[in-house]
Formats: structure tokens, sequence, C-alpha cells
């Protein structure tokens, strides 16, 4: 095929449907370009790396491990779904503080009803596709599951409870008389706090550095993503897709496993 042509391989191993392993490939000028025009995903990865050999896998939630931002869809139940998401925009691509940004958008959540969050969790909340794939052959073999989240408590711990997840951490949306006040309870989970819970987690696991794999979309998740063995901008920002070890913009989370051997 092209694709393995341009790469100089002269062997390529068939994973799955539509994932091919090229042996003794070689980034060339051409590659990216072609795989670019036929909305191809493509990496290059030293040979006998095995997803086995993982001890740690981490991933953002929102846009990443789900479909949506949850907080734009609790600011389309509160009637300013635009002018949130805005703003999760500017600060996904790096261009506002986090926190900053968090502040602003929680506080335009004031008054929303609680059980809102319910309706966004039962009724928009969808996994990415593949993403149970990827979760499955975590536990398969024995890599623990970190999930990271500059969004809500309510979102993840249902999801680790649902999907088997070892560790989350997020923010926690305040309420009082079954209304949200627009506020935040503790501090703020931003791109330190996400990295400095991967560091300690994979500390605790004794988890040597190229045993660890991060993956994100956002501005928010390159710090943590940086301090992991290999990163993974999924349907990520340029700004991200910049600085990771590899990008996946066309296949699902389950192409992650198809990255190792």
């Amino acid at each position: 095929m092209e694709a393995a042509r341009l790469a100089g391989s002269t062997r390529a191993d068939q994973l799955a449907r539509h994932a091919w392993r090229f042996r003794n490939a070689a980034p060339g000028d051409q590659v990216a370009p072609y795989c670019e025009k036929h909305c191809i995903d493509h990496a290059f990865i030293p040979e006998g790396r095995r997803f086995a050999d993982l001890k740690l896998l981490a991933m953002d939630m929102d846009s990443t491990l789900i479909t949506i931002e949850c907080i734009d869809e609790l600011g389309d139940l509160a009637g300013c779904k635009g002018e949130i998401a805005a703003i999760t925009a500017q600060a996904m691509r790096g261009e506002l503080d986090y926190p900053q940004s968090l502040r602003k958008r929680v506080a335009l959540l004031k008054d929303l009803e609680e059980s809102a969050l319910a309706r966004v969790y039962d009724e928009r909340l969808k996994l990415t596709p593949g993403a149970e794939a990827l979760l499955a052959a975590c536990k398969r073999h024995g890599v623990k599951v970190l999930l990271v989240s500059g969004g809500f408590t309510f979102f993840t711990e249902r999801l680790k409870a649902r999907l088997g997840i070892d560790y989350a951490i997020s923010n926690t949306l305040e309420a009082k008389g079954g209304k949200l006040t627009g506020g935040l309870v503790g501090s703020i989970v931003d791109a330190e706090a996400k990295a400095k819970k991967f560091r300690e987690v994979a500390a605790d696991l004794g988890a040597a550095k190229n045993q660890t794999v991060a993956i994100g979309d956002g501005a928010n998740d390159l710090k943590m993503m940086n301090a992991a063995g290999f990163s993974v901008a999924f349907r990520a920002k340029p700004v991200v897709r910049a600085q990771a070890s590899c990008a996946l913009n066309w296949c699902g989370l389950d192409a992650v496993v198809n990255l190792f051997e």
C-alpha cells in the first residue's frame, strides 16, 4: 500500500480491519501529508514497545473519554451554552488561564437546578468510540487507569464506578437548596493538579516514565502529557498535537492499544 511505500517499509502486519503496523518504517517528508489527505492516523513508535509493559494510563474526561463537554451541556440547560462553549474553546486552545475560565463558566450556572447534572449524565453523555475496548485492554494487561478532569466529580465518580476506573480527580460544583450556587468547592483541578496527580499515582505504582501513557485534548492536559513516557493528542487542539508523541484525529480510543505491540 502507498503509505507503506512512502515510509520505506517492506513488511506490513494487519492488526485489525483498519489498522496496520509497518515494520522498519522511517518518517519521510511525504508520509504526514499523505495521511492527512486520506484521513489516516499514523505514528512512528520504536519497535518492542508493548502495551502489557505499561503500568499507568491516564486520560482526560471531556471530549476524550466521553464525546461531550459536560459544562457546555449544563450551559445549554441553563440557557447560556454559546457563551460557556466559547470560553471552553478558548481555554482548551490555551488562550485563557484555566482556573479563571472555569470560574467564569461555573458562575454562569448559578441557580441551575442540581437535577440538571443527572439529565446531562443520563441523556447526553456518551462514551467515545473505542473507549470500552481501551479500558478492557487495560484490565486485561493490569494497566491502572487514572481519569483526570477539569470537569466535575458528579460525572467522573459515576464513570469511575461504571467503568471500573482505578483513580479519578476532578472539580466539585457547589450546590445549596437543590440549586448550583455558581461556585466550586475546594481548590481547582487545573493543568498542574492533573500533572501532580499523575506523578503521584505513577510513583505509588512504581511506574517508570516509559511505563506511562497520557491522553488528552486541551492545553490544560499538556503538563500531564509531558510527564508521561508517551502522550496521545486525541482529537486535540493544534497546540496539543504539536507537543504530543502522536495525534489521533480520526480513530477511536481503541487505536491507542494498536500503537503498542
